[in-house]
């Protein structure tokens, strides 16, 4: 085993999952975290028990022995920091969102391409068995033809100090947790042709509450609804012509299950509870040995930006969006 020596951009809350991710892998080899202040950093690898500690993004890119990066910063830094990472020779996995414009997005591949640099948008559900194995049933005819896409993330924050809730870093509900509603609409509709947003804004300026629609190809329809300021929900449920599968916790999955309703009746079907975050940084470290092909790549994450860009355009102008497809890259 020759695993791929990974340090965090940031000491950003996230990175409380991801840490010990890190560790249980024998792929993954956390060597380092940066901060802008040297004393938080070294505090802070030593609560989390990682080596070396860098009081400066910089100083941790100029590392020859670190090949990786996780970047967990504020959204407004993502792209620009994985454009740093790449150009210094690092391969990056970033956090979610990377952006929601799409120019930022295909700027940070073109510098990885450049680079000869690998970049992944780190969308941690996509690598669970519960996510692939209903991709497997909707291939597989389980609900007939799928018809709609119905999900929902929400949760309670009032905090308005809170990063999540500022609009000098594009925080909100759809970038915090309705880009996973997004992604997974995406993930099993295809790429979008038209969208509709409707939000409401709270004090800080950003969106609490948002609820969006999209078109798709072939008629199917997607819908769902976000929140800060919301009970606690998460849900997905595709519906198709002859049935529907239902997931109560398709983002996290901490406690997988899928339920197939057809025919009057619901059917259970158990799925293994794995850690997503191992498997993303594991499938990223594969990717970076050779040993697999990465997951997530530039057609996801643009189709990802080119879908939240139309949500925001059309939650402040009040209008449907079209989306046009990327050049070359088809909605399937």
């Amino acid at each position: 085993m020759n695993p791929v020596r990974w340090g965090i951009v940031s000491t950003a809350h996230i990175n409380r999952l991801v840490i010990p991710a890190a560790h249980t892998s024998p792929k993954v080899d956390l060597v380092a975290v940066a901060s802008r202040d040297r004393a938080r950093a070294e505090e802070y690898a030593r609560t989390w028990e990682i080596p070396r500690a860098f009081g400066s993004y910089e100083a941790m890119l100029e590392d020859p022995e670190i090949e990786a990066v996780y970047i967990s910063l504020p959204n407004t830094l993502h792209c620009e920091w994985s454009i740093r990472a790449v150009e210094a020779g690092k391969h990056v996995l970033c956090e979610k969102p990377m952006a929601r414009r799409v120019a930022e997005v295909e700027a940070a591949f073109d510098a990885a391409e450049r680079a000869g640099r690998l970049l992944s948008e780190a969308f941690m559900y996509r690598h669970n068995p519960q996510t692939k194995r209903l991709a497997q049933l909707v291939q597989e005819g389980a609900i007939g033809e799928l018809r709609l896409v119905r999900s929902v993330f929400s949760y309670s924050l009032y905090d308005e100090s809170n990063i999540r809730l500022q609009a000098d870093v594009e925080g909100g509900a759809l970038t915090d947790v309705g880009c996973y509603d997004v992604n997974g609409t995406r993930l099993f509709a295809g790429e979008p042709e038209k969208a509709f947003g409707e939000a409401w804004y709270g004090p800080t300026g950003t969106d609490w509450t948002f609820a969006g629609t999209f078109r798709f190809p072939g008629g199917v329809i997607g819908l769902f609804h976000c929140g800060t300021a919301l009970v606690e929900q998460d849900e997905l449920e595709l519906i198709g012509s002859e049935g529907s599968l239902f997931v109560d916790d398709p983002w996290h999955c901490l406690a997988p299950g899928i339920e197939l309703r057809r025919d009057g009746a619901v059917e259970r079907i158990d799925v293994d509870r794995v850690d997503s975050y191992r498997l993303e940084l594991e499938n990223v470290s594969d990717a970076i040995r050779g040993d697999s092909e990465l997951l997530l790549g530039r057609a996801d994450a643009v189709g990802q930006a080119r879908a939240l860009e139309a949500l925001h355009e059309s939650a402040t102008s009040g209008m449907p969006v079209p989306i046009e497809p990327a050049p070359g890259r088809p909605g399937r």
